[in-house]
């Protein structure tokens, strides 16, 4: 580039600067004088107002996290049972921005610590984005939205110590046990993925897809599976890179894609009929449970393919905004309660993070948009509509409208407090996953991974734990009880443990007369 080419340097607001490292400032009179920085000085006060202020709010959760540009092509002729725009004809490509986390740490964490990966696509349509928002395991730790923010707490740090603490992380699932399966799937092989290029993908909840124009749908289960296939890190090789690689994920994925290694998965859909979902064995709107690939085979769908990086990190990942209250027409929300509420608490999260005009940005804008019944507010950046009206039935600005909803479900009943209860049937399907652990030997692995983590927890704490699994099945809790005598005559994980403060006590340390 020639230096008639290259670009003039300027303030925010436009205007040329004559050297970008220089403060204008007043001399002291003698040769070794200081110097008065003067308030006159507009780029100085700039370059310093804007410093603490270039850092939104973290993610409270999923805030650490790889992302790239790609498209979506549908690969299979779907109008048997759903009209949906980008997958209406096979060979049709869809523009896309993908977002993958960890869950539990902040963004300055290691990313090859054992956790659920976040996996989240927005889909640029010619009706409007689409948000795949899904998770790599295929089940959830709850299914009664109001535990989200302590199942999320007792995760992260302890409020006293402001340390992880496996204390407060078993005592929440001791209590609250319907997560045993994703506990399961967690401490599990695929609880540390070997890449990013190599997870599945899941959407958890079950959705609606159908023909809006005929009132036709059925029940969904989406699925994305890694073309070049699942490939996990034992513990030790995790720990060992989250100490000298913490960010090995991210360059891994920025690597394959710069070097044109582009990650491709393959999108299949399970699909029941209304009128199965009131006798499937399992409620269909529990996301802790799954639907048997016997009973509904994956269907292929379509092939994602990342291919581009950010061109800017903090423009297109940071500030990108995924919410499964984002759909198309042909595309509805199910019964599912903890569907129901992240529609609100996604959005709601990025008003707060991002600001309530975050859809105009780059990463989060549709193909096309006009929706001038929503104005105002900071950053508004495309026009505000101008002059059009911003009330609803204007007979000044006539307008086309879109498509009805996917079919509405009808109910009657009562309204009345509700908390789920946990029941045998919850331990159905950890059961028979310890079956498949032990066909495929991955049972010692599971024992040990979990007694490494639990093992840090109280005693009492541990002894419940143990009390779980053993109702996933009496050899699990023993398995997992050998493995923390294992570590007990080592002296390892199991003499120090987090001990949570309680009842008003501090923290205590090893050697203090409170632990005798």
């Amino acid at each position: 580039m020639s230096s008639n080419d290259a670009p003039v340097y300027t303030l925010a607001e436009g205007r040329p600067v004559q050297d970008p490292s220089a403060a204008t400032v007043l001399m002291g009179s003698k040769p070794r004088g200081g110097a008065l920085s003067l308030l006159a000085d507009t780029q100085l006060i700039e370059t310093l107002a804007h410093f603490p202020r270039e850092r939104i709010p973290e993610r409270v959760v999923h805030a650490k996290a790889a992302g790239a540009w790609g498209e979506f092509e549908c690969t299979e002729d779907v109008s048997d049972f759903t009209s949906v725009d980008f997958l209406n004809k096979v060979g049709k490509k869809t523009k896309v921005l993908a977002r993958i986390s960890t869950v539990a740490g902040e963004k300055g964490s290691a990313d090859t610590v054992r956790d659920i990966r976040g996996f989240a696509v927005k889909f640029f349509t010619e009706e409007g984005n689409w948000d795949f928002v899904g998770n790599d395991l295929p089940v959830f730790f709850i299914r009664d939205p109001v535990k989200f923010p302590s199942l999320n707490r007792s995760h992260k740090r302890h409020p006293q110590t402001n340390v992880p603490d496996s204390t407060m992380f078993w005592d929440f699932h001791n209590n609250n046990q319907e997560g045993v399966h994703c506990l399961m799937q967690l401490f599990g092989g695929r609880g540390i993925p070997a890449s990013l290029r190599n997870v599945n993908a899941f959407g958890n909840h079950t959705y609606k897809f159908g023909k809006p124009e005929d009132g036709t749908f059925k029940y969904v289960k989406i699925h994305l599976k890694p073309d070049a296939g699942i490939k996990n890190l034992e513990s030790d090789e995790a720990l060992r890179l989250a100490g000298e690689e913490p960010d090995f994920h991210i360059k891994d994925m920025y690597n394959a894609i710069e070097r044109g290694d582009y990650p491709t998965w393959t999108m299949y859909f399970q699909i029941m009929d209304p009128k199965d979902a009131e006798t499937y064995r399992y409620n269909i709107f529990d996301i802790t449970q799954t639907w048997s690939h016997r009973d509904y085979p994956l269907r292929p769908i379509g092939k994602l393919r990342l291919n581009k990086n950010p061109e800017n990190h903090f423009q297109d990942i940071e500030q990108a905004a995924f919410s499964p209250s984002t759909m198309v027409p042909g595309i509805g929300p199910s019964a599912d309660p903890m569907l129901q509420a992240r529609m609100f608490s996604y959005p709601d999260a990025a008003r707060y993070r991002v600001g309530p005009n975050y859809q105009q940005l780059p990463c989060n804008r549709a193909l096309h948009v006009y929706s001038p019944y929503q104005r105002d507010g900071p950053m508004r950046v495309d026009g505000n509509y101008g002059g059009d009206p911003d009330y609803v039935r204007s007979s000044f600005r006539p307008m086309r409208f879109g498509p009805p909803d996917v079919a509405h479900d009808e109910w009657a009943g009562k309204v009345a407090l509700f908390t789920s209860e946990v029941t045998d049937l919850d331990f159905e399907q950890p059961r028979d996953l310890w079956k498949i652990f032990k066909e495929t030997g991955e049972d010692k692995r599971f024992a040990k991974n979990v007694a490494a983590h639990v093992g840090k927890a109280l005693p009492e704490v541990q002894k419940k734990t143990i009390e779980m699994f053993s109702k996933v099945d009496q050899e699990v809790g023993e398995a997992i009880q050998r493995e923390l005598d294992e570590l007990e005559k080592k002296g390892g994980a199991g003499i120090e443990h987090d001990k949570a403060p309680v009842k008003g006590k501090g923290m205590r340390c090893k050697d203090s007369k409170d632990d005798e």
